[in-house]
């Protein structure tokens, strides 16, 4: 019998950000390794990727990274934990190959599976995929083997017997786990407060022809660049129509050709176009978008910088992508300055789906096929993991059998039952911004947030290092806090007080330039928050010459 430990480094009560560690005995299986994009409250923050220390400090036990597909949540964080474990083994589809490789994840890290085909390692453990349909091609859920019984995590998953191929579904497998005996089961929980299934409503072919046929001039679709679903359903709708393709950006080239070549994607050699069909009327210009920076190609043509496309204000513009609450004030700014050049713009309806989730009714069908002994939700705000575990107790699961946490709360079982021991491991938010993996922290934040709400006083003076007297200064500079020409009271009273602080910690033997600075800091700050209100950066500069 073993000693199963079960945690996430992220997505537990939060969207994105994606991992999920399981240990069995000595050995560390780790499942997606996602990020999640800043709001606009974390200033200049490009992303947020889970805290890696623990696997870095028992980086000899992990015996492998399994990705369940290509989409930034689930795997967007892997070229980080390289760069922290460089021999790390990396399983994923051909697809989610391709992605990692894009990333920049070397292909000596990747070991490329196939659904359905087993992967065996020591100690009778043994990884089994299965193949699920989601919004980009060869998803796949996994299955843990142990002498206890199987644990699966099911990744991003929607029900739907239409999509086939590398978008299929195999339900007979996941019956088959099922009756097998399993342990645990780790199902995602994004919209398990939507009623009902979340087919049809993701099928976008007849409503992007739609738009087609009732727009005849030049027609813009903003998407993101690996949800090739959604890129088939822009192909198949515009088929017959002798309207060219453009596809714009190397990202998005990338993926078109890609799939075309391994047969992911199957079109008419005709209907791409090249720069030369960007100006035609009847064009269709395919427009990739990251949401790290959400909607800024479609910002960069409206406003006149991109180097290929000019706005004329008989386009339409369909935002073909989700639409997030964190940028949501983006969106609407966007749209209502291109409805003042004269575009028409569509946005997908409510009763739409671009993300391919399960809702309530996919979720109990996933239970009722795996029949778990245990059942924890994970991936979503905490209120989409209580609703998920509702559904659950629902289906007869135990209420002491479903299992909530958050991250860094670790599940344990031995021989086959759950332990409370209430363990935590020490897990964190890493703020990235630019190109640099360290984490900028909370004090960077937190100084952003006071000089773009409140500005910065800097105050500089020079005293003389052989006589000890204030030759210089102070000199008041501000920057975003007060408009100087119109406050020269308030800048000479500030010069008053630095002065007095400055003289009165200077003696014939010593100055105190510590003292200085703090006093500087302490007594500005109260003079400045009386007369403003305002709470301003204070820096002083004291030197000697």
């Amino acid at each position: 019998m073993s000693k199963i430990k079960i945690f996430g480094l992220g997505g537990l009560a939060e969207n994105g950000k994606n991992s999920y560690v399981i240990e069995i005995d000595n050995d560390i299986f780790v499942f997606d390794c996602g990020l999640k994009y800043a709001n606009s409250n974390l200033l200049g923050i490009d992303y947020i990727m889970p805290d890696f220390s623990y696997l870095v400090k028992n980086k000899k036990r992990i015996k492998g990274i399994f990705i369940t597909h290509g989409h930034s949540e689930n795997m967007g964080s892997i070229t980080d934990l390289v760069k922290d474990l460089p021999f790390i083994k990396i399983y994923a589809t051909k697809f989610t190959k391709f992605v990692l490789e894009e990333y920049g994840v070397s292909d000596k890290n990747i070991v490329e599976i196939k659904p359905h085909k087993k992967i065996n390692f020591d100690n009778n453990i043994s990884i089994f995929p299965i193949s699920v349909s989601h919004s980009i091609p060869d998803a796949v859920m996994y299955v843990i083997n142990s002498k206890d019984g199987a644990i699966c995590y099911t990744g991003d998953f929607v029900i739907d017997p239409t999509m086939l191929g590398s978008y299929d579904m195999d339900l007979g497998k996941i019956a088959y786990v099922g009756k097998q005996g399993v342990l645990c089961l780790l199902c995602e929980s994004s919209f398990s407060e939507r009623h009902g299934h979340t087919s049809p409503q993701h099928r976008l072919e007849e409503y992007f022809k739609d738009i087609i046929k009732h727009n005849e001039k030049r027609i813009l679709f903003s998407l993101l660049p690996y949800h090739l679903y959604t890129i088939t359903d822009i192909f198949n709708a515009a088929r017959n129509t002798h309207r060219k393709i453009v596809i714009m950006g190397k990202k998005l080239q990338n993926v078109v050709n890609f799939a075309i070549k391994e047969k992911y994607l199957e079109i008419e050699p005709n209907i791409i176009g090249d720069l030369s069909n960007i100006n035609d009327d009847n064009a269709i210009l395919l427009i990739s978008d990251e949401r790290t920076n959400p909607y800024a190609n479609v910002s960069k043509i409206l406003h006149g910088y991109d180097k290929y496309i000019t706005l004329k204000n008989t386009d339409t513009i369909v935002f073909a992508e989700p639409r997030y609450d964190s940028n949501e004030k983006t969106l609407v700014k966007l749209e209502n300055e291109l409805a003042m050049f004269g575009c028409n713009i569509v946005n997908l309806p409510s009763d739409k789906i671009i993300l391919h989730h399960p809702s309530s009714e996919d979720l109990m069908l996933m239970i009722k096929l795996v029949q778990p002994k245990y059942y924890m939700p994970v991936k979503g705000e905490y209120r989409y993991m209580v609703n998920n575990a509702n559904l659950a107790s629902r289906l007869g699961i135990k209420a002491e059998n479903i299992i909530l946490k958050q991250n860094g709360e670790v599940v344990t079982f031995e021989d086959g039952k759950l332990i409370q021991n209430f363990e935590k491991i020490k897990v964190n938010d890493v703020l990235i911004d630019g190109i640099s993996s360290e984490d900028v922290g909370e004090l960077v934040i937190k100084d952003r947030e006071m000089l773009s709400e409140n500005g910065i006083v800097l105050i500089s003076a020079t005293i003389s290092k052989k006589d000890k007297v204030l030759l210089v200064g102070p000199e008041v500079t501000t920057r975003g806090f007060i408009y100087v020409k119109d406050s020269a009271y308030l800048i000479s009273e500030i010069k008053k007080i630095c002065e007095n602080i400055i003289i009165r910690n200077i003696t014939p033997n010593y100055v105190d330039y510590n003292k200085i600075k703090v006093e500087i800091r302490e007594e500005l700050s109260n003079y400045l928050y009386e007369e403003t209100e305002c709470k301003p950066m204070i820096i002083a500069v004291v030197q000697e010459v």
